[in-house]
């Protein structure tokens, strides 16, 4: 179903790999996939897939190839989490988010003009935040993003639906972290916050230790129907 695409960055300096699924059917709309800090790896290109069979376009870009290209790690290996983790150190988000607009235009004209949105994992929960806040996606859900306390400043940029899923017992964010999130933006007009009550950070992930199988699967129908109302 899927397939390997190249896209050039925005100032024309360089290009980046990008998983590619395709739909049976002329898709309805593109949705970009956004990585967690274990590259497009065989759970991102599955969460692609999956959208293909949903009927949209779906991109996965490798947005760690300025550090090492095409890298693929399994967080239930302690040696490739840790690998993981220092690569996200090294990892120029701003750069990040670039290489992501990138892959929203090139969708965009895969589609002929039609509606981008964005999905976004761990790291790529962040991201997506980012993205909502830095670019014209049309519509973008963000999964137990880090540190998003820390981009409230960009809220008021969000001019389009923003929805994040947030596990209450997220190692890596705290209590305080998230009240600080609901604190700034319950009351955004475009913005959603769902909390998942006993889960921790991963546990929508499509493979390995981390899934919490009937949350996943709630998460995964609110971003179905978000996505169904803001890309239709």
């Amino acid at each position: 179903m899927g397939e390997s695409i190249t896209i050039e960055t925005l100032d024309k300096s360089g290009s980046f790999s990008a998983y590619c699924a395709m739909p049976d059917q002329p898709p309805k709309a593109a949705i970009v996939v956004i990585q967690e800090i274990f590259g497009v790896n065989e759970g991102i290109r599955r969460k692609c897939d999956k959208l293909a069979s949903d009927g949209y376009l779906a991109i996965a870009p490798d947005l760690f190839w300025r550090l090492e290209p095409d890298v693929e790690l399994d967080p239930d290996v302690e040696s490739e989490f840790k690998r993981a983790l220092d690569l996200m150190g090294k990892f120029n988000q701003d750069a990040g988010v670039r290489d992501i607009e990138a892959t929203i235009k090139k969708a965009r004209a895969m589609v002929n003009g039609g509606k981008v949105g964005a999905v976004g994992y761990c790291l790529g929960g962040r991201l997506a935040f980012m993205t909502a806040a830095r670019t014209d996606v049309d519509a973008t859900v963000g999964y137990y993003g880090v540190g998003i306390d820390n981009l409230l400043r960009e809220k008021n940029a969000i001019g389009h639906p923003l929805m994040l899923h947030i596990p209450t017992e997220d190692g890596f964010v705290d209590k305080e972290t998230q009240a600080k999130m609901h604190e700034g933006l319950d009351d955004h007009p475009q913005v959603t916050l769902y909390d998942y009550p006993g889960e921790d950070h991963g546990f929508a992930t499509e493979m390995g230790k981390r899934r919490s199988e009937q949350s996943a699967q709630l998460a995964d129908q609110r971003t179905a129907e978000f996505f169904a109302k803001n890309l239709g």
